[in-house]
């Protein structure tokens, strides 16, 4: 059977970290790869990800290698950061000599919700208006598939199970 990396992603406040975490624990053999942690490698001389092009792809070239890594000792990947479908498209390139499913799952939430999400965050882990940015712009992304998008403001934390079942069972997210 093949090896799968789950790459869940979405605007900040989505549920992406509790997702990811859960859904790893789901999982026979498997890593979890914090995009954030990982682009938090290089300390000075560090910039932005969505304002440095640089740490965009420092922090991607990363997180390649690592999954890599982690599938050559034949672990699942769960990928937890903010990826575009240019960034995921670019990801399966580099993972195209392996036997290997790609499951892309981007988490979206109303306006009204990722606010309320973003003020239960610790005041220095709020992100404000960068949240509603990251909402517009992956509504905006015309390569996005909706078949890739998962709903998630109807959902409270206890049906979080229901969330991590729905990306389990269904291969719409399949990445192709």
């Amino acid at each position: 059977m093949k090896n799968t990396v789950y790459i869940i992603s979405g605007p900040a406040g989505v549920g992406k970290s509790t997702t990811s975490q859960r859904l790893v624990q789901q999982l026979n053999k498997s890593a979890y790869i914090s995009g954030d942690d990982v682009s938090h490698i290089p300390v000075n001389g560090r910039g932005m990800p969505w304002l440095d092009q640089d740490t965009l792809d420092l922090t991607w070239n990363n997180i390649s290698s690592l999954t890599k890594n982690l599938l050559d000792y034949e672990y699942n990947v769960v990928i937890d950061y903010v990826a575009f479908p240019n960034e995921v498209k670019w990801l399966s390139q580099q993972l195209r000599n392996r036997e290997v499913r790609i499951v892309y799952v981007v988490l979206m939430v109303d306006k009204e919700t990722i606010k309320f999400r973003d003020r239960l965050r610790p005041e220095g882990e709020q992100m404000g208006e960068r949240s509603l940015i990251l909402l517009e712009e992956f509504d905006n992304d015309t390569e996005l598939m909706d078949k890739n998008k998962l709903y998630t403001h109807q959902y409270r934390v206890e049906q979080l199970s229901e969330i991590i079942e729905e990306i389990l069972k269904n291969d719409k997210y399949l990445f192709s």
